[in-house]
């Protein structure tokens, strides 16, 4: 930990050695809350969002502020290890051709669902503030097994031992997106006589008694199990490119049992037990990172990233960062960069070198090496992964 802010409502550790004052303004504001429970805790990559810091991780008692989870709930990271080395890997070019044909991105969703989908999809049922079917659950169907835009990505890495890797991110897509803003809204129209009192309206919550905050955990636990099936589909499309790729037929499927893989949220609420009381912890840009628990830490496009192993630290709420942080808004960066500074930064990584991804340039991001060095009391690093290819949606 690099400090404490003493002079709020509640403690606020920090684990970041380059806070921005609105950043710090934000979690000035969330540790005033008379719900949050012991403190604060702020990862190493956090930086300014919306209504509460990225990175944010806060215990409450009692209630839940749904801006706080964020507009893509259950968003995190997949990552496995192929049993093959780099040797054996091939054009890169045609394998991402092969994967962006496989996965819509951006946007997009698939045009047909296979029978595999289809049935997860069903499995989930409808989100529970739905009572039937309509245009947007259609839509959420056709989304399941696509990885949208921004900075979710699909990425081949190799490790230290150049084994292949696969690792994804993306989360709960248009549907997470719309239930988030109907609760969000919600919260602040439930408090519009008192939102005059809150630092920033979107840290409108519901409490325990309420209705509305049932209704809003419902949809949340749905929008988690959407993101994780959403991933887990990804990752099977992945995989069977992969072995046609490398094999010319399936194999790889059939072993996914033997290969090691993580899978982690890093936008969610859940119920946990820290300092003496069952709290609802939020994780905003942050992973969990109990003793011995698997974590994914991704760079950038550019860059390494991390399989990391949790020690438990109770400060920081058993968590760790999500990733290296922005460092820049996106604005900036197209301001500031050009195609050919991301030709330049992502050198020997076969990806989209094009003005709509040119907002996850690398320089765009914090210093990895710098936020690993920030939290070494949090994580150890087990893999160190470097990417030989990226899928982004732009």
């Amino acid at each position: 930990m690099k400090r404490t802010i003493g002079d709020a409502g509640k403690p606020i550790k920090i684990w970041a050695s380059d806070l921005e004052e609105w950043a710090e303004a934000q979690v000035r504001n969330v540790a005033n809350l008379p719900f949050i429970h012991s403190h604060v805790a702020l990862m190493a990559d956090a930086h300014a969002g919306k209504g509460s810091t990225i990175g944010t991780v806060l215990a409450t008692d009692g209630a839940i502020l749904p801006a706080a989870v964020g507009v893509d709930i259950g968003c995190g990271m997949c990552a496995l290890k192929f049993p093959f080395k780099v040797e054996q890997l091939g054009d890169l070019k045609t394998l991402r051709h092969s994967i962006e044909r496989s996965i819509p991105t951006g946007r997009d969703g698939n045009r047909e669902i296979s029978d595999r989908s289809g049935k997860v999809f069903s499995g989930l049922g409808l989100p529970p503030s739905y009572s039937q079917e309509n245009k947007l659950i259609r839509n959420a169907a056709h989304q399941l097994g696509s990885l949208g835009g921004g900075n979710h990505f699909i990425e081949i890495c190799l490790d230290q031992e150049s084994f292949v890797w696969v690792m994804l991110h993306s989360g709960s897509r248009n549907i997470g997106l719309m239930l988030a803003e109907k609760h969000i809204e919600k919260a602040k129209g439930l408090m519009k006589e008192r939102l005059s009192q809150l630092p920033d309206p979107d840290l409108a919550y519901f409490t325990e008694e309420m209705p509305e905050f049932k209704a809003y955990l419902d949809d949340l636990h749905w929008a988690q199990f959407y993101a994780k099936a959403n991933r887990n589909e990804m990752l099977l499309r992945v995989v069977k490119d992969v072995s046609h790729h490398v094999y010319k037929d399936a194999r790889l499927m059939s072993d996914l049992g033997q290969c090691f893989r993580v899978d982690c949220h890093h936008n969610y609420c859940q119920k946990e037990h820290h300092f003496g009381k069952d709290v609802w912890v939020t994780r905003k840009g942050a992973v969990s990172a109990r003793a011995g628990e698997y974590g994914i830490i991704p760079g950038s496009m550019g860059t390494k990233s991390f399989i990391v192993k949790g020690k438990g630290n109770v400060d920081s709420f058993n968590s760790c960062s999500h990733g290296a942080g922005r460092k820049m808004s996106r604005i900036e960066a197209r301001r500031r960069f050009k195609e050919d500074d991301l030709r330049l930064q992502t050198q020997g990584v076969e990806c989209r070198k094009d003005r709509a991804v040119v907002d996850e340039i690398p320089e765009a991001y914090k210093d990895i090496d710098a936020v690993m060095a920030n939290q070494t009391d949090l994580v150890e690093p087990v893999f160190q992964l470097k990417q030989v290819l990226c899928v982004k949606g732009g």
